[in-house]
C-alpha cells in the first residue's frame, strides 16, 4: 500500500519537484501551500508522515507543529527548513517535530528519511484522544467525559498502546511484547488486565458506542 503524505510549502516550485519524486517511489502525497491549510489537513486526514516547512505563511511550521502535538495528533513529523543552526533544530525538536532536513536536500535522502518515520508514530505527543476518552502520558493519567479513571499502570501502558495503534487492531503478541517486553506475563493476566480496563473505560457496558469502537483494536484472540 502506498504511503499517504502531506508536503506543507509554499514555494511550489519545490513542491511540485517533491511530489513528483514522492509519486515515482509509489507514495501519495497532498499538498498544502500555508499552515493553516495544512493544519486543517492534518486535522481532517490520516498521514503517515508530515512534510513541514518551517517558515510558512498565515501559520509557521513550528505553530502548525505544536498545535497538532496538543490536540494529541502523533503523526511523525519532517521539519524543511533553510536554517540549520543547533538552536534552530532545538527549538524545532521542542516544539514536537520528529526529525529535520535542511535545504538544499537530496531527493533520495528525503525518501528514505520519510521510510523511516512512516514505520513507527511520533513520540513528541503527550495527550492521546478518542471521542470523549483522552490520556495524558505526562501526567499518567486517563479521563473519560472528563472522569477520572483509575488505572492501573500496565492498563495505563495498554490503553497507550491501542490508542496509539488506532484505527488499526493490535495482536495479543504484539500487546504482550509493547506492555511487558521479554518478561512475558502468565498466560490470564493479558486478559485480566483487559477486562479491568474495558470496565473502567464503559462501565462494563460492552454495548456502548466508544466499546464497539474501541475494542476492535484489539484482535478477537486478545479477549
Amino acid at each position: 500500500m502506498a504511503l499517504k503524505l502531506l508536503l506543507v510549502e509554499d514555494d511550489i516550485d519545490l513542491a511540485t519537484a517533491v511530489i513528483d519524486y514522492l509519486e515515482l517511489e509509489d507514495m501519495q502525497c497532498d499538498h498544502a501551500i500555508n499552515g493553516l491549510v495544512g493544519l486543517n489537513l492534518i486535522e481532517k486526514n490520516n498521514y503517515q508522515v508530515i512534510i513541514l516547512d518551517l517558515n510558512l505563511p498565515k501559520m509557521s511550521g513550528l505553530n502548525v507543529c505544536e498545535s497538532m502535538r496538543r490536540k494529541g495528533i502523533d503523526t511523525p513529523v519532517l521539519m524543511l527548513t533553510a536554517m540549520d543552526s543547533l538552536q534552530d533544530k532545538l527549538t524545532g525538536f521542542e516544539k514536537g517535530t520528529d526529525d529535520y532536513l535542511v535545504k538544499p536536500f537530496a531527493m533520495k535522502e528525503l525518501i528514505v528519511r520519510v521510510q523511516a518515520l512512516s514505520r513507527r508514530r511520533s513520540g513528541q505527543v503527550n495527550r492521546l484522544s478518542l471521542l470523549d476518552l483522552e490520556l495524558d502520558l505526562q501526567k499518567k493519567q486517563a479521563t473519560r467525559a472528563e472522569v477520572v479513571l483509575k488505572l492501573s499502570p500496565i492498563a495505563l501502558k495498554i490503553l497507550e498502546v491501542l490508542m496509539r495503534a488506532s484505527p488499526n487492531p493490535v495482536t495479543r503478541e504484539d500487546l504482550i511484547q509493547s506492555v511487558w517486553g521479554d518478561d512475558q506475563p502468565d498466560s490470564n493476566s493479558l486478559k485480566v488486565h483487559i477486562y479491568n480496563l474495558r470496565k473502567q473505560v464503559d462501565g462494563g457496558d460492552v454495548t456502548t458506542l466508544l466499546a464497539n469502537y474501541f475494542w476492535l483494536w484489539i484482535c478477537p484472540e486478545t479477549c
